[in-house]
């Protein structure tokens, strides 16, 4: 393949939008060149929301790094202020210890740059070249293939309980402040759950349901992890469980949502109902939605 027919729109699996800021421009109205590797690397923290492996934890986890080793870049075509742009990876290929990516910057289809950054896996303290760990591999390819990158799994408390109080002690009790006795109560032991694991292993994203009388269910404690928000895997853990409930017959299901949840649950196929309402000191709106 071409370089020319390689860097097109269709050829990444993901395309993360950006905006050029007026501080972003320089002496001649365009922007400054500089620039165009903090989008490339804005991007590629996107790509690994995209694989649901928040950085940090995710690179312990492994026991290494990635370390940059080589980064060029071609410049096409200038963006100027305010310009909608998309940026997209891939990978390009993959080694023993390294792996090479291959970036560009769209406007619109227009190429404007394109990137390509050379990375080592190695130890965080020596920085020591290792082999790239077979779960990071599997992710970066699954990713190129537009695979599933999490697996959701449903089942009771007995065999979820860690890995969904991992995720709302981060969620509820560590980020939003809410008491500990507040966040677990006797529902968990009968309801059903629903966690979503990366390829790690590692919980992300959990949720439950209840059954409340004939036909009828109740959602809650819907949480994902604050570094992968916004990357669809609240929408696979509310799924599931309305899947669930679909499955057992029941015709409708509400819950308590957030009210800064509102829209997300209002994507889904819920309907406020009621006024808002105060729930461990934090503004909630009831949510309904109907089966069948």
């Amino acid at each position: 393949m071409t370089n020319a027919a390689r860097f097109q729109p269709q050829n990444f699996p993901q395309l993360f939008p950006l905006r050029v800021r007026w501080s972003e421009v320089d002496m001649q109205r365009i922007v400054f060149n500089p620039h165009y590797m903090t989008y490339f690397d804005t991007a590629f923290s996107d790509y690994w929301r995209q694989l649901a492996l928040p950085y940090e934890a995710s690179m312990q986890a492994l026991g290494g790094e990635l370390f940059m080793k080589k980064a060029t870049v071609e410049y096409f075509a200038s963006a100027h202020y305010d310009d909608a742009l998309s940026v997209g990876w891939v990978l390009h290929q993959m080694g023993n210890s390294s792996c090479q990516f291959s970036g560009a910057i769209f406007r619109g289809k227009d190429l404007l740059t394109t990137g390509e950054l050379l990375y080592v896996f190695a130890d965080a303290q020596t920085q020591q070249s290792r082999p790239i760990p077979a779960a990071l591999r599997d992710a970066f390819t699954a990713h190129q293939a537009r695979q599933p990158l999490v697996r959701v799994q449903v089942g009771g408390w007995h065999e979820l309980e860690a890995a969904a109080s991992q995720v709302r002690q981060d969620v509820f009790v560590q980020e939003q402040a809410i008491p500990l006795e507040e966040e677990w109560d006797a529902a968990d032991a009968s309801a059903l759950h629903a966690v979503a694991f990366n390829v790690l292993g590692h919980p992300v994203a959990t949720g439950r349901l209840i059954a409340e009388s004939s036909g009828q269910g109740r959602i809650g404690r819907m949480a994902v992890v604050r570094a992968l928000r916004g990357t669809g895997l609240g929408s696979q853990v509310f799924k599931a469980l309305v899947n669930s409930a679909a499955s057992q017959g029941w015709h409708t299901l509400s819950l308590h949502a957030q009210c800064s949840a509102q829209r997300f649950y209002e994507r889904l196929g819920c309907q406020p109902r009621g006024e808002v309402f105060d729930e461990v000191g934090i503004p909630h709106i009831e949510m309904v939605m109907k089966l069948r």
